[in-house]
């Protein structure tokens, strides 16, 4: 069963799941996600800053994806968003879910609230509720501090695809001191163009952890990733909304 299982987590999410990329330029969108792009709260639909940019150049200040007048977007905001997750929409209930946990929008900071909607969407099937709830057992949060079910958590996400939670995935099994296994997840993170992954898969190597063979397999894959998230659209659109923005390699 065990042996079972591995082949699964080190197989499967190995490509970014079809919410990473932007549906307008269709590019994958750099991570972390909330750092490079924008999810329009009227459609729950995540757009890269590229295009966000390239369509108010254009005088379009509306929401690039599906045209709701902003105004009416920032009116109705909430409302939309609630009637969705009434819909059981999984990625408009872990945006509402983060609208708790930081407290945006007008909302209280509510832990408890928004890690009752992370449940609900995790059970939905959103990557990133996994994620967040495999974050809140891992620094107890809002919940009792459990490795083994943050692991479990990262371990779903990451068979769909999600990034951040095969790294973090990795950084446990280094703690435990399971060297090569957190090399192979290190190695699919930084392949699938996750820049802290390549610096441990850089580390391991310095350490003779990881052989020069992967660590020139990782770094030729990050780079890889790395070029087929740029467009000069998002290049021109980072120097302006990501802050110390220094380009994809920084």
């Amino acid at each position: 069963a065990a042996e079972l299982k591995d082949a699964r987590l080190y197989t499967q999410g190995q490509v970014r799941p079809e919410g990473d990329s932007c549906p307008l330029c269709t590019l994958p969108i750099p991570m972390p996600l909330n750092q490079y792009s924008k999810l329009m709260p009227c459609c729950t639909t995540r757009v890269c800053f590229g295009c966000t940019w390239a369509v108010e150049k254009r005088g379009m200040p509306d929401c690039a994806f599906c045209r709701t007048p902003r105004s009416e977007a920032i009116v109705s905001h909430l409302s939309k968003v609630q009637a969705r997750v009434d819909a059981k929409d999984p990625e408009a209930t872990n945006y509402l879910a983060e609208l708790h946990y930081f407290g945006f929008e007008g909302l209280d900071k509510d832990l408890p609230r928004a890690n009752e909607l992370w449940r609900q969407a995790a059970e939905l099937g959103s990557t990133e509720a996994n994620y967040s709830l495999g974050n809140r057992y891992c620094a107890g949060e809002g919940v009792e501090m459990n490795a083994a079910k943050a692991l479990q958590f990262y371990e779903v996400a990451a068979c769909l695809g999600h990034v951040e939670s095969r790294h973090n995935i990795g950084s446990i099994e280094l703690t435990v001191g399971k060297c090569q296994r957190a090399v192979k997840h290190f190695m699919i993170s930084a392949k699938m163009g996750f820049g802290p992954s390549l610096t441990m898969i850089e580390r391991l190597f310095a350490a003779g952890v990881a052989s020069e063979e992967q660590y020139a397999e990782a770094k030729k894959g990050y780079e890889d990733a790395q070029e087929e998230m740029a467009s000069p659209e998002r290049d021109e659109a980072y120097k302006i909304f990501v802050r110390d923005y220094e380009g994809y390699t920084r």
